[in-house]
Parts: C-alpha cells; structure tokens; sequence
C-alpha cells in the first residue's frame, strides 16, 4: 500500500493489490475520518497506520459510493459512523449481500467481512463535518454511479471524488452526461488536488486539462456507439475500437484501461438503445 501525507493532517493511501484504489484520512486532535476503504487486508494496514502511527481513532468513515473497493471496508473500522449518500445505503442494503456471498467463495479474506451501510446520510445540498481546524463538505457528484459524492477539504482546496474522477472514466452503472456536467464543475472549484477514486494525485496545474482529456473520450466513445448503432455488426465495430481511439492510454490503471474501455463501449451502447429503442 502506497501512503503520502498531501498537507498538514491529511493522508493519501493506494491500494497496490487493486486497481490502484485510493483512500483518504483527515487526521484531527482527537481523532480521524477516513474517505473510502481499500481491499480487505490493506483497510487493515490503513487503519493501523492511523491507531499506531497517528495514535488516533477512527470516529468517521465516508464512503463515495457503495462499490466494493470502497466500502466494502467499513466492518474493520468498528465503532466509526459511516456517512454516505442515502441511495449508497439503499445499494449496499440490496445488492452488497449476494456480491459478498460471491466473493466469500474465492477468497477467504472476505469471510471476516460484514457489510456496513452508512447510518448517517443526505440526497441533496451538502453535508458539512468539522475534524479539528480542518472542515469537510460533501456533495453529490453524480456519473460513475449515482449515489457518487465527493469530499473537499476546504481549508487545502483538496477534493476526494471517489471515481466520479478517474485517469479514465468509468459508466457502466452510471451516466455519461451526468458524468462530463459533474467534473465541468472541478475546473472552477480553485482546486488545489484531486484525489482520484483510482490513480494518481492531481495537481492544481493538472486539473483543467485532466477535465477536458476527460471529457474528450466520453465525447469520443459516444459517436463511436452512435457510428456503431448505424452499422451491421454494432457489437463488433465496438470491439474494434480501441481504448487509444478515443483518447486514453490502454497502460493505464496497471493496464486495465482496456477492458475498461470495451465496458463502457457495450454499456453506453444498451443505454442508448433504451433510449432510443427506434435506433437499431
């Protein structure tokens, strides 16, 4: 596990053993907040980075949303209140039961795992948590999933967003123009660091152009499925279509971009059929 304090009392973590997921923890006087688990065994080693190194408690875990590398966590920080959107308690209620049962049976680490859900949560607007000087707001940030939000540290102008920002986008259970209106909106926050749900820390210099690169290859990966409906064979014109097409590089996330790609493609192509069911 990767691990680099990014400004006075707060903590960045990534997972080295999947898909470079990243973490946060806000250190205060008395006690921490943690933004987002990582896989079993390294939410063990975050949380005891925080007991031993920063001789803190855990009072608070957000989570940006209810997919596993992010949540899935929260059981190892016992006694925390979890906070999340209200549709990320709904998720992991309905669906992280099965998926667990699932995973319980190739791999044994995840028998020592209970789904947590957030008690505290909120749909609208914003939620607001004070961690010693430090305050935090949340706020929805809808398109990779839609119970998606994001964290700013307003004091450092650091935004945690989950993987409603990532080297590339991912939409398979969210929404493309949800996702392009939700970071148009970072370039004018005065960011000082994106902390990506996967990937590498974003830099103040870096951020609009992460944003348009962004942008660019939803906007590529759409006409490539409205160019597909139109032919023959639109399943394998898709696959034809390379990561590096529209714009991203297939070596990122530990070479992942890829097939990450090829889901989006075949994801944004039965959404635009279910909405436009005259198309094929």
């Amino acid at each position: 596990m990767l691990r680099e304090r990014i400004s006075e009392n707060v903590y960045w973590f990534q997972s080295e053993t999947y898909a470079q997921v990243s973490a946060g923890v806000i250190a205060g006087p008395k006690w921490a907040v943690v933004v987002d688990t990582l896989m079993p065994q390294e939410s063990l080693a975050m949380r005891e980075y925080i007991e031993k190194k920063l001789k803190l408690s855990v009072r608070y875990v957000i989570n940006t949303h209810h997919h596993a590398d992010h949540s899935w966590g929260n059981c190892f920080f016992p006694g925390a209140t979890i906070i999340g959107h209200e549709l990320c308690r709904k998720m992991l209620n309905e669906r992280a039961p099965s998926a667990l049962e699932v995973a319980r049976q190739d791999n044994p680490l995840y028998k020592q795992l209970n789904i947590i859900p957030p008690q505290i949560t909120f749909q609208e607007g914003t939620l607001r948590l004070r961690v010693g000087k430090k305050h935090l707001q949340m706020m929805p940030t809808p398109g990779h999933s839609v119970d998606g939000i994001s964290v700013l540290v307003e004091e450092d102008r650091i935004l945690f967003t989950g993987d409603a920002f990532m080297p590339i986008p991912f939409i398979v259970e969210g929404n493309l123009n949800q996702y392009i209106a939700t970071v148009e909106k970072f370039v004018d926050m005065g960011l000082e660091n994106i902390i990506q749900g996967h990937g590498e820390i974003i830099l103040r210099g870096e951020i609009e152009d992460k944003v348009k690169d962004n942008i660019t290859y939803l906007k590529a990966i759409q006409k490539a499925v409205n160019t597909a409906i139109r032919r023959k064979n639109p399943l394998e014109v898709l696959d034809s279509i390379g990561v590096e097409a529209c714009g991203k590089s297939r070596i990122l996330l530990g070479g992942l971009a890829s097939e990450l790609h090829r889901r989006n493609l075949h994801a944004l192509y039965f959404q635009t059929l279910d909405a436009n069911p005259d198309a094929e």
